[in-house]
């Protein structure tokens, strides 16, 4: 009894385990915001921690460390012109300068800031966003915009990378 018991067992451990597919996805959210009284945009770009450490590792050639006691500067540099190379917008149709503000962490995720100033009013948005793309041939990355009191929503991927909108004010 004891032996069947095992097999039993051994079979639903089997069948259990062989069940699940375990996929994992890949995306970034970034949040577009803008503030009429700042005449800017304003830009937060959440990305995971252990995708982005794999594409800075590969890209520079280096091993990177986020959001560990291991962290140096040079890890935030990189990670800062990884994020400008990759993020593009255009406002109104004319290129806008990106400032990198910084970045902060919440478990597992890196958030980056970013403004873009002199933003007297926004009636067209382009934006291209291929963070994590050369890495991940399933990557998406969502972009959610409030931009005059409108809200719409982006998702870009390796066929689509960039898209435009336009808002009413």
């Amino acid at each position: 009894m004891r032996f069947i018991t095992r097999i039993a067992i051994i079979v639903l451990l089997f069948v259990g385990l062989t069940s699940f597919n375990v996929h994992k996805f890949y995306v970034s959210v970034t949040k577009v915001e803008y503030v009429k009284e700042a005449q800017s945009l304003q830009i937060i770009t959440k990305i995971f921690i252990d995708d982005v450490e794999d594409v800075l590792n590969e890209r520079f050639e280096t091993e990177t460390f986020l959001d560990t006691k291991k962290e140096t500067p040079r890890d935030r540099e990189l990670l800062k012109e990884y994020v400008l190379k990759k993020l593009k917008v255009e406002v109104n149709g004319q290129t806008a300068r990106l400032d990198y503000l910084g970045i902060d962490y919440e478990p597992g995720i890196v958030r980056a800031y970013i403004e873009i100033v002199d933003v007297k009013e926004c009636k067209t948005i382009g934006i291209e966003n291929t963070m994590l793309m050369e890495k991940f041939e399933e990557q998406q990355n969502i972009v959610h915009f409030t931009i005059n009191d409108q809200k719409r929503s982006l998702t870009l991927d390796k066929e689509n990378p960039n898209g435009l909108l336009k808002f009413n004010e």
